[in-house]
């Protein structure tokens, strides 16, 4: 029988090695390989996101992973401190300040990229 009381949510990176240094390293994620070699990053809600290795990856560009936060600019800064550039976007698209925050346009975000190119964020809501 289908339930969704299960689900969880992966995407794919070039190495596998340093994807689990950045989100266990950089981010303070705890990071766990499963018994295919896949990466489990375990939020402090309980929820689990699996990161597989991919010969062929090609790099999302939309946002994979948000994290929310209390405090958008205290956040970036600690990222920026971290060696994470948030500042990602530089066209009128999405119109950002100096440390890459865009406000205004709903929730305050910040975007940055894990060592594959996938685009995560941090958010604070409204």
């Amino acid at each position: 029988m289908f339930s969704p009381d299960k689900a969880f949510s992966g995407y794919s990176v070039d190495d596998i090695a340093h994807a689990r240094a950045f989100y266990a390293q950089t981010l303070g994620m705890t990071v766990t390989e499963n018994e295919m070699g896949f990466l489990n990053l375990h939020l402090t809600s309980g929820g689990v996101i699996m990161v597989y290795g991919k010969d062929d990856h090609t790099p999302a560009s939309y946002t994979v992973l948000n994290f929310e936060v209390d405090d958008i600019d205290s956040a970036v800064a600690d990222l920026n401190a971290r060696g994470v550039v948030t500042k990602i976007y530089d066209d009128d698209t999405i119109p950002t300040d100096a440390q890459g925050i865009a406000r205004g346009m709903g929730p305050a975000i910040a975007w940055f990229t894990d060592p594959a190119g996938n685009v995560l964020s941090v958010l604070q809501p409204d």
